[in-house]
């Protein structure tokens, strides 16, 4: 996949972009931290603690992705999420 460049998106939204791929790789060491069963139980309930942080920072940003595509791909005077047609 290809990374805009600088010139492409405000610099808010790179940045927002960097941060959701370092949460979602963090959060993809988290679950294998926890599935290799080497953490002793207080050390798994850390990481599963961090792992809902980090699930629900990703979701947000995926969910603003969703909303700003619904906004632009609405039609004039029309709602979005609104049913086309």
């Amino acid at each position: 996949m290809a990374t805009p460049t600088k010139g492409h998106y405000p610099m808010s939204e790179q940045s927002d972009d960097l941060n959701f791929e370092k949460q979602l790789a963090e959060l993809e060491a988290l679950v294998e931290r926890l599935e290799s069963g080497e953490l002793s139980l207080e050390d798994s309930l850390k990481a599963y603690e961090q792992g809902v942080r980090l699930a629900r920072q990703c979701q947000k940003v995926l969910d603003q992705a969703q909303l700003r595509i619904e906004n632009a791909s609405a039609e004039p005077g029309e709602a979005p999420g609104e049913p086309q047609g």
